[in-house]
Formats: C-alpha cells, structure tokens, sequence
C-alpha cells in the first residue's frame, strides 16, 4: 500500500524549472532571468572566508544584514523580512495569512509561485488577465477584492511578461485598498525598469500604506541567484514577524549573509551592471523585432516575445536547445505560443537571434 500524502499535496503544481544544466558548458543559459555577470571578486572573497566558521549555526536575527538593508532604505530594521530567495519570503505569507475560506488576488500571467500559495493554504485563488499589452490592470484587479481577500499580489515589473505600470497607478490602487489586506509589490526586478525610474521611489509608499511589503531579491540585480538571499521592506512590523514565526530557523547561511553584506558596499559597479544589461535588452528587442516577431516594451532582465501564429512553441523550444540555446517556454508560464528570454551577454544574445531566425 502506497503512503498517503496530504489533500495539499495535489492541488500543489509543480514549478515550470528550466531544463538542459546537463548539457554541458557551450549552453547560452536564457531561461531563468539569471545575471550574465558573475558575483564581484570581493563578493566571493567575503562569503569564501566565512566558511571556516561554518561549524555555527548562523545568527538567527541576522541583525547585520538586516541593519545594512535598513541603513540603505532608511527603515528600522525590524521592518525587513529576510529569506532563502524572495520565494521563501512569498510562501511564509501564505502561510502566515491564507487559509480555506480566504482569498488571493493576483494577476495572471505573472510568477509562477503564485498559485503555489492557495493551493498550499486552501484558500480561493483570483487570477486576473494581464491587459491586451501583458501589463497588470489595476482596476479590474481592484474589483475582484472581496471581505475575504487577505492577500494581494502585485509583480512589477511582471514576470514572465517583463511590463511595468507606473508607481502613481500603484499607489491610486493601494489608496483603495481595504487596510486590512496585504499587498505585495514584488519588485525583484525594479532596478533594471525604466519606466518606474527611480528603483527607490516605492518606499516612500510604505510610510503611508502599513499593508504594503515590498519584495526585492540579490538574485537578479547583485548576481547572487546560486546562494538565494531575498528580502522584504514590510509597511509593518507585524508581517516581518508572523512570516519568520512560520519558518525554520536559520533559513539564510553564512555564506549568503556575507556575500549579500559585501555586495551592498558596490553600488557603482551594481549601478554600472544595470546599465550594461539594459543597453544589451534595447539591442535584443530591437534586433528580435527586425524579424517581424511582437516583443513586449521590457522593464526587466529578460524579454517577453510572441511567436508567429504559424509556429508551433514546443518545436521552437526544442529547436533552440538543439542550437544550445536556452530558454522558457510561454506555455510553461501561463501563456502558450510565447518565450521568456533572459538577456544574456552579447554573444548569447546573438546566440539566440541566429537560432530564433533560422527556426523560424
């Protein structure tokens, strides 16, 4: 007789991860909205010499990292939720604020850890089309908030769609928004947004909305995604304590600590990356327009492109890999007949374009 799991378990779906690590080295890696660029020199250093301690447990405030992240943001750092990748913070709120008979807001497409909260909790989930430009609709969005919303979800810019909206229509939306609901603005890719930017300017948000959280990451922007450090700016102290009460201790190694403190200390060449990745997404979009392919207006480390209506999205995928090449499938992502594309350096991009061009 088989074990028997828990109901939860099957309404749980299974993260859309990209594929193809086993492929060797010679692999344009485009799938999961990684940094082309490797962690500083002195960011390897810092978390390289902390590992002779690793036989301690880490601090379980982390009050160093918190109180580097607070000094940066002028928050107190009680306000600032740290997590084993922005995803951890994620899922600690719904389990920290969902249940049956509760509700979810979010738009959709959007990521793809989203519907993991209702279905781990119970809770009704809300899932709201992105308008005819894949960017969130607020006021539609705004209409499906009930007495039994808990929890709404806000990614911006948007993955997988790379669309931004502007922090005035964020903040109309959150001045008619109910108190007593959380909204997440997830930001992991805030920096890298021209639309929004000034990448800082949310905060201001926080000192008038308590419900707010903002979710940010060293995934993307300090090219951390191996060692996984996320972090959230909370409206409040009261979510930064109820998501720590629902997870294990010591979630965040040492490692990750050190490495996300000194990557703090540069800016500039934080600011100097940001810059080099956006030049290289205009030149991407620009160059997969010229091939008569619809591209979204990106604000993020990726592009979001529809294939033509005679190809067929599983054979372009396919193909790509063929040409070593990797990316993630819109249909994976909640949107058939579409690609994510992360961008990568300059010769990976080309990389891409070529196959792009010759598979279609």
């Amino acid at each position: 007789m088989p074990i028997e799991f828990a109901e939860r378990i099957r309404r749980i779906p299974v993260y859309p991860v990209a594929g193809g690590y086993d492929l060797g080295e010679d692999i344009a890696m485009l799938a999961s909205n990684e940094s082309c660029f490797a962690p500083l020199g002195a960011v390897v250093e810092a978390a390289q010499r902390v590992i002779a301690g690793g036989n301690r447990y880490p601090d379980p405030s982390y009050s160093v990292l918190r109180g580097a992240l607070a000094d940066r943001y002028g928050l107190q750092p009680d306000r600032i939720a740290l997590g084993n990748g922005s995803c951890d913070i994620l899922l600690a709120a719904g389990e920290a604020l969902l249940e049956p008979g509760a509700e979810v807001v979010y738009a959709w497409p959007s990521f793809s850890v989203y519907p993991h909260l209702a279905a781990a909790s119970g809770a009704r989930a809300i899932e709201v089309p992105l308008d005819a430009d894949d960017r969130h609709d607020l006021d539609a969005i705004a209409s499906e908030i009930t007495v039994a919303t808990r929890l709404v979800l806000i990614c911006n810019p948007n993955n997988p769609t790379s669309t931004a909206i502007g922090l005035e229509q964020v903040e109309r939306f959150l001045d008619g928004v109910s108190p007593n609901v959380c909204v997440i603005l997830d930001e992991a890719y805030a920096e890298f947004s021209l639309a929004l930017g000034d990448p800082y300017a949310s905060i201001e948000l926080l000192r008038r909305h308590p419900n707010l959280v903002l979710l940010r990451t060293f995934s993307k922007v300090y090219g951390l995604a191996g060692l996984r450090v996320g972090y959230a700016l909370c409206g409040s102290v009261d979510f930064r304590v109820a998501v720590d009460q629902v997870r294990q201790p010591f979630y965040l190694g040492i490692a990750a600590q050190a490495a996300a403190l000194e990557a703090l200390r540069h800016q500039d060449e934080v600011e100097r990356r940001v810059e080099r990745t956006i030049a290289l997404r205009l030149a991407l979009e620009e160059t997969v327009r010229g091939l008569g392919v619809w591209v979204a207006e990106s604000d993020a480390n990726f592009i979001w492109l529809h294939l033509p209506e005679e190809a067929v999205e599983e054979d372009v995928v396919r193909g790509l890999a063929e040409r070593r090449v990797l990316v993630r499938a819109g249909g994976s992502l909640g949107r058939d007949g579409a690609l994510r594309v992360t961008v990568g350096t300059e010769g990976e991009n080309e990389r891409f374009v070529g196959a792009l061009a010759e598979l279609l």
